[in-house]
């Protein structure tokens, strides 16, 4: 069993991508187009068996309420119950600052630091990337899910 692996979860839409880091470099990448509910446990059994989590990094939103919620409570608890520090970092971290899908033709925008809803005529094509170096300093302790609009 390797030891001190950092995993990194993007979940807000499909395909799905964990990142597996050792020594903050990008080592394996797992993804699957199944629901987050139905593969993180699965997902997870797998990089348990093979490594030990030194620490766990997500995405906790601007995007899908219910994405944003399943990864939470699912890494909230595997951090507690396995001890494993809980990071976040916002989606805008991980697509380039792109619009991502609100609900509609609204998009969520990072406006100057702030996030906004901006309807848009034309849908972008969004997509999320793991960093190939996991940098510590770019994400917060402050894990709570980042809804932004009112939950429906």
């Amino acid at each position: 069993m390797r030891k001190g692996v950092d995993v990194v979860c993007i979940t807000l839409i499909s395909p799905i991508q964990i990142g597996i880091y050792e020594d903050q470099k990008l080592i394996e990448v797992k993804s699957s187009d199944e629901k987050s509910s139905d593969v993180l446990p699965l997902i997870f059994r797998e990089i348990l068996e093979k490594y030990e989590i030194k620490a766990l990094f997500y995405v906790n939103g601007p995007g899908s309420f219910m994405a944003i919620k399943v990864a939470y409570i699912f890494l909230k608890s595997l951090s507690i119950l396995k001890n494993i520090p809980l990071y976040a970092r916002d989606a805008f971290y991980f697509n380039n600052n792109q619009p991502i899908k609100a609900i509609g033709k609204l998009f969520f925008v990072r406006m100057h630091e702030k996030i906004e809803t901006q309807k848009l005529e034309t849908v972008p094509v969004v997509s999320f990337r793991l960093p190939d170096l996991l940098e510590y300093k770019d994400f917060s302790e402050e894990t709570a899910p980042l809804y932004k609009i009112a939950a429906v």
